[in-house]
């Protein structure tokens, strides 16, 4: 399996990527075992700890430095690090003043943990508010440096455009650009971007370039092809990255995990086909003359269907006659449980958005639109169907990869998040890297409430409403965390019909996220909010907030990752401020009645008291931690999959 080298070599400069074989069932076991006893020394910050007081020692020598004298010093580090020296300690210390110098901010010494950390190969987990987006300065400069290309990788355009231009002073006093891709951006653009020193961009956005590079080369080439034709005279393919060598991933959890669970695609439309049209609509008809249990079944975790030998027969009976594209008996089965699923387990604005005439998908971990992902085999032109848009022709796939398989070609994989150490054992098994828990800066002053367990929807909205009333006439802001568009804009109703006022922020208001995040901490503010305020977001407390006992974080239901609900109540108590959070839920909560069904039912039965309420909380954490396990057999599935296919497919040179 791969394993993350301690430092960037300098014969990572000569090779645009890794190419890593895939694991035998083995070398996983023994990747595993051999975590157990390493993954506690390799995750110690006080491997570390040495290094601060030769760092502290050469930040006091050059905060006494001129303009002049500081920028011959950076010159001379370059000058070190292109003869082969280790420069870790003077480079940070060089990154620390810059960012004194040109944001009056000094890393903490915590950051600076952080920071070799990363330099290291770990995932350095810090809690929210610790400051990760100055950390990255520290392992993504002393690499650019180095003459090493950098991409510093987040979840979204919004957090990628802000941190560039944040950092861009930092980066700017040591000699180094910087450059940032987002969603929309032209080819050209993209590549005059990445030929920066430091390159700011969303895991998206670099798999689908990668991708498109791959597709670029001559057919069965490798990015090595390129230099090959630079060094022959010959015109260069059309490509855009200079290689997959150093990545710092912000939080890396979701983006190395979360989002994992999908191969990212690239295709091409096919030519409309009227008939296939007409083959969908009769899919939706026919799935609606079908009996759950008796012709099929559900599962809503995997947003699945599945007929029984009962339905095959019932589905072939009312197919007679429709058709060549019914005559086939898997094809047959194929169209029907895609429109099952499209039927009965795809909602509106809870996992897409129905807007100017298209479906577009809402991504679960982050809250927000991806408005150029589909859905495959059918089920995107089904569920356009079903809501009266116009279906999209179906598309051919060009080019596909998993996250997976697409990070650890980096020579070097590191990353940063306030949540990790559930996962930990996954991150090492897959990527190689330990994850390595940084201490607070401040003592932490967050007050966590007891949760509060109501019979239903309607109970759990009117309790919400009356909690955030309090704490409102009590001059502290809110920030409710709401699970789908949905549930946002039903809170925001009862709130409306309350008479108190706030913002919402959802997929939806994405255009207003900064503005509305900026007002977040204000004296009395009210926000609600899907997952687009759960990572990345800093929200700054209005005056006078603190003394009242600062921003109440307010959870609504449980989502599928506990990391998720974490990354929720890390909006709050940031940098030793006082907050505090607790969850409001109900026994109609989506975790748990689609993950534990009769366990849901049961509990409605009980008595209202302390016996219910504590047995319905034990049952939600149970649906929670069934789906974490579910999620991760399926990063572990897909992972499987893909290297099979890179091993029957390698002699072609086609993965």
């Amino acid at each position: 399996m791969f394993s993350a080298p301690p430092l960037l070599a300098a014969s990572a400069l000569e090779r645009p990527q890794r190419d890593p074989a895939p694991g035998k069932p083995l070398e996983r076991w023994a990747t595993s075992g051999l975590g157990l006893l390493l993954r506690p020394v390799a995750a110690t910050p006080l491997l570390f700890r040495p290094l601060l007081r030769p760092l502290r020692k050469e930040g006091a020598r050059l905060e006494g430095l001129s303009g002049a004298a500081f920028s011959a010093e950076v010159t001379a580090l370059r000058l070190r690090a292109a003869r082969g020296e280790r420069i870790t300690v003077p480079a940070f210390a060089a990154v620390r003043e810059a960012a004194r110098r040109s944001l009056g901010q000094r890393h903490y010494d915590v950051q600076m943990l952080g920071g070799l950390a990363m330099r290291h190969g770990c995932i350095a987990e810090m809690r929210t508010g610790e400051g990760k987006t100055l950390t990255a300065t520290l392992p993504a400069a002393a690499a650019a440096l180095a003459r090493v290309p950098v991409h510093v990788l987040t979840v979204n355009d919004y957090l990628a455009s802000r941190d560039a231009e944040a950092m861009r002073p930092v980066h700017a006093a040591l000699g180094l650009t910087v450059g940032c891709v987002v969603q929309g951006m032209p080819r050209g653009e993209r590549r005059r971007q990445y030929a920066c020193d430091i390159v700011y961009v969303t895991n998206k956005e670099i798999v689908f370039d990668w991708l498109r590079d791959r597709l670029a080369l001559p057919p069965g080439g490798h990015p090595l092809h390129r230099h090959v034709a630079r060094l022959g005279g010959a015109a260069p393919p059309d490509v855009v990255l200079r290689g997959l060598h150093c990545a710092v991933v912000d939080e890396a959890d979701s983006v190395l995990l979360d989002e994992a669970r999908t191969p990212l695609v690239i295709s091409a439309d096919t030519a409309a086909d009227p008939r296939q049209l007409a083959v969908w609509r009769q899919a939706l008809e026919l799935a609606g003359q079908l009996r759950e249990r008796e012709h099929y079944s559900l599962d809503p975790q995997r947003r699945a269907a599945e007929l029984t030998p009962a339905g095959e027969a019932r589905l072939a009976e009312l197919a007679g006659g429709l058709g060549a594209a019914w005559a086939s008996r898997p094809h047959r089965a194929q169209l029907a449980r895609q429109a099952l699923a499209a039927t009965w387990l795809f909602r509106r604005d809870v996992h897409y958005l129905v807007a100017e005439g298209k479906v577009s998908i809402i991504d679960e971990a982050t809250g927000r639109v991806m408005p150029d992902r589909s859905w495959d085999q059918g089920l995107h032109q089904m569920i356009e169907t079903r809501e009266g848009c116009t279906p999209t022709a179906e598309r051919e796939t060009l080019a596909a990869v998993s996250y997976q398989r697409f990070f650890r070609h980096y020579h070097h994989l590191c990353g940063m998040t306030g949540t990790a150490r559930e996962v930990a054992g996954e991150l090492w098994n897959v990527y190689g890297t330990p994850v390595m828990r940084i201490p607070t800066n401040r003592p932490m002053r967050m007050q966590r409430l007891p949760a509060t367990l109501l019979d239903d929807e309607p109970a759990k909205w009117n309790r919400v409403t009356q909690r955030v009333a309090a704490l409102h006439g009590a001059g502290r802001p809110v920030l409710i965390g709401a699970r789908t568009v949905a549930q946002s804009e039903s809170l925001s109703a009862a709130l409306a019909r309350a008479g108190l006022p706030h913002s919402l922020l959802n997929a939806r208001q994405h255009a207003q996220e900064a503005e509305i995040v900026a007002e977040a901490g204000q004296p009395g503010r009210i926000t609600i909010a899907t997952n687009m305020a759960g990572r990345g977001t800093d929200i700054a407390l209005g005056a006078g907030v603190a003394a009242a006992g600062g921003l109440h974080v307010l959870g609504t239901e449980l989502h599928e990752s506990a990391r998720i609900d974490r990354q929720l109540a890390g909006r709050c108590a940031r940098q030793g401020e006082p907050g505090s959070t607790d969850l409001v839920l109900s026994l109609e909560d989506g975790v748990l009645v689609e993950t534990l069904p009769r366990s849901a039912a049961l509990l409605a039965l009980l008595p209202q008291g302390a016996m219910r309420t504590w047995l319905g909380l034990r049952a939600l954490r149970r649906a929670q931690r069934l789906l974490d396990r579910r999620h991760a057999e399926d990063r572990a599935n897909l992972l499987q999959a893909d290297e099979q296919e890179a091993e029957t497919l390698g002699f072609t040179g086609a993965r």
